[in-house]
């Protein structure tokens, strides 16, 4: 027989999945039931409705993500800001595009842009928010102290659109370039690219 915590783990593994295929409108308590091979009534159990579940996923799958793409793991606060920019955006990429267990909490973010929840003040806060500013910080370097907060805010808000380009135009890149997925390696290719191309601009933008 399968323990309380058997039953709790295999709920959140089985949401998360789905929560990130088809977000928390268009989820069902009685799917993820049965994806995980629970009781009905073990999500009201375990966490009380669909809206702390989902939190709970969220929370489950961000220490999942912190372990495999953590971007303080290849750069710390002595290095050149530019590389400080490449790693942010290539942990973030990955995050975004990545396959497997640890890239699910980039796709429920992702989620969180397009199709905002009730759980989204929580989200900002507990995670936008510091990931926002930990990327303003090192633009704010970039561009030097006479750039405005605004220009900065802006900056920041292009990279973050360069990178989200390639998740939700997904459907459209896949029948430009006939591709489905990317490999690690054309992960990297791509923020290397997103990378050099923000630096140039906020290379011109300093001067």
């Amino acid at each position: 027989m399968k323990s309380g915590l058997d039953v709790k783990n295999r709920i959140i593994e089985a949401a998360g999945e789905i929560f990130a295929d088809r977000g928390f409108r268009e989820t069902t308590v009685r799917e993820i039931c049965r994806s995980a091979g629970a009781n009905l009534a073990a999500v009201n159990y375990h966490f009380g409705d669909k809206e702390r579940l989902y939190m709970a996923v969220i929370k489950h799958y961000r220490d999942v993500a912190v372990q495999k793409y953590s971007q303080n793991d290849s750069v710390c606060a002595h290095d050149p800001h530019d590389v400080q920019l490449t790693s942010f955006i290539k942990s973030f990429m990955f995050h975004l595009l990545g396959e497997g267990h640890e890239s699910c909490f980039g796709k429920l973010m992702s989620r969180e842009y397009i199709e905002p929840t009730s759980a989204l003040d929580v989200i900002i806060e507990e995670e936008f928010r510091p990931f926002f500013n930990r990327l303003n910080a090192i633009i704010r370097q970039l561009l030097g102290k006479e750039i405005s907060e605004g220009k900065v805010v802006l900056c920041a808000m292009s990279v973050l659109g360069q990178c989200l380009y390639f998740k939700h135009s997904r459907p459209v890149i896949s029948r430009l370039l006939r591709k489905d997925h990317y490999t690690v390696e054309e992960i990297s290719e791509i923020a290397d690219h997103i990378a050099c191309f923000s630096l140039k601009a906020l290379a011109g933008l300093s001067k």
